[in-house]
Order: structure tokens, then C-alpha cells, then sequence
């Protein structure tokens, strides 16, 4: 276990990323084909920037990247990417001009994890509610056809999280990257093919 923690934690200075989270995006970017050039995506919970700065690579200078987070950061950033220190949850006017003004978006991505407790039960209904709000914010600005990716907490109620999500998207799955610590529970939910309106 160690050994794979540290594999992916040295890849990431070498690649000069921030944090070793890159690993689990490009894994799901593999697998579900998520980022292509030209791709306008909304990176929710985005520091310190591993994720955002992998989008911003995959989708080229004709594609653009918002990050939101409620922490700044010290990471520099490509020029398509836009950097906002901002409460996505608790929008304040100045992210909803930013968001009314860039939407709609490809994809929204969202790495939000609560701070955990150590009581499992409530670490994932705290996980599973961010989820929930992330969702409810892309389907205020994704595109038809766009797609959704957030990281939950295993637990009993994912599965009426994602029954909830089908009516929505063409599909939904769930991944849990080799790059995810082996001792985690979290895992990722992947909507592809937004349909629309989230109910």
C-alpha cells in the first residue's frame, strides 16, 4: 500500500503536479473519454489545481477551464484557465456573472470532499450532499449532451443518488481509479449524455 501511495505521490512532482489526485482524473478520462480539445469544463473544488491543470491540457487552447474552490491556491495556470476563489455551494454575485457568462458548459467536475469526521456514516452524507449540490448546479449550466463526474463516499444511499440521475443522463456509471488509495471509499459517479431537466 505504501508503495502505491508513493508511486503516484513522486509521479506527481515529477510531472509538477500539485498533488497525486491528477492520477484518479486521467484514469476516468481514459476510461469515459471525458476531455477533448475545444471542451469548456467547470472544475468544482479545484484546489490546489491537479485536475485543473490536466483539463486544461487535455482540452487545448480552444477549450477553457473555470476552477472554483473556497481555498486559493498557489498553482500556476495555463491561460485558458480562469481561477476562482469562490463558494460554488453559497454562490455569491460575482461567481454567478462569471458562470452566467461562460455557460453552458461540456463537462462539470467535482473533487469536493468534506472534512472528515473519522464517523463513516456522516462523512458520507456529507460527501453524498456535495455531490448532490454539484449536480444540481450543472444542471443549471451543462449542454445538452454534456457530462458530470463527482466524487462521493461510498455508502447506502449513492444508489438513490444515482437511480435519481438516470431519468437525466444516458448514462451512469460508477469507477473507483487504481490511483484512489487502497484504503478509500470513495469512488466516482460518471454521467454521460445529459438529457436534461434534472428533477
Amino acid at each position: 500500500m505504501k508503495n502505491v501511495q508513493d508511486h503516484y505521490f513522486k509521479r506527481a512532482k515529477q510531472e509538477n503536479y500539485p498533488a497525486r489526485s491528477v492520477y484518479k482524473l486521467q484514469e476516468l478520462d481514459n476510461q469515459f473519454k471525458l476531455l477533448r480539445p475545444g471542451r469548456k469544463v467547470l472544475d468544482l473544488g479545484a484546489t490546489p489545481g491537479s485536475w485543473t491543470l490536466y483539463t486544461a491540457k487535455k482540452v487545448g487552447p480552444g477549450g477553457r477551464v473555470l476552477g472554483v474552490d473556497i481555498n486559493p491556491t498557489d498553482t500556476v495556470f495555463p491561460e485558458n484557465v480562469t481561477f476562482l476563489v469562490a463558494d460554488a455551494l453559497d454562490p455569491k454575485p460575482e461567481f454567478l456573472d462569471i458562470l452566467g457568462s461562460w455557460k453552458p458548459f461540456d463537462l462539470v467536475l467535482s473533487d469536493m470532499a468534506p472534512k472528515t469526521t473519522g464517523f463513516r456514516i456522516t462523512d458520507q452524507a456529507r460527501s453524498l450532499e456535495l455531490a448532490e449540490q454539484a449536480l444540481a448546479l450543472a444542471g443549471s449550466c451543462l449542454v445538452q449532451g454534456g457530462d458530470f463526474v463527482a466524487k462521493v463516499f461510498q455508502g447506502p444511499d449513492v444508489k438513490a443518488f444515482l437511480d435519481g440521475m438516470r431519468p437525466a443522463f444516458e448514462k451512469v456509471k460508477t469507477a473507483k481509479p487504481k490511483s484512489s488509495r487502497p484504503e478509500s471509499f470513495e469512488q466516482f459517479v460518471v454521467a454521460l449524455g445529459y438529457r436534461g431537466p434534472l428533477r
